[in-house]
């Protein structure tokens, strides 16, 4: 797999949930280095948006040491 893939939130699209399922829909968009590749939904359970939402406040509050450039995952 290329490292120079990423994904971004869509520009001006938000996250939908499902009220019933709990289920997330966030709107991507890939790309290889600057060229984007395609415009997809990322689907979480809600499980996995909490945890991702609890996983990004801990990086956000500056407690999570950075992963280094070149460093594994």
């Amino acid at each position: 797999m290329s490292l120079t893939w990423h994904a971004s939130p869509q520009r001006a699209a938000l996250p939908i949930g499902d009220p019933t399922t709990g289920e997330v829909r966030i709107p991507v968009a890939l790309y290889d280095l600057d060229v984007l590749q395609a415009e997809v939904p990322l689907v979480l359970s809600r499980t996995e948006a909490e945890a991702l939402r609890d996983r990004l406040d801990v990086l956000l509050s500056g407690t999570l040491a950075p992963v280094p450039a070149g460093g594994t995952r």
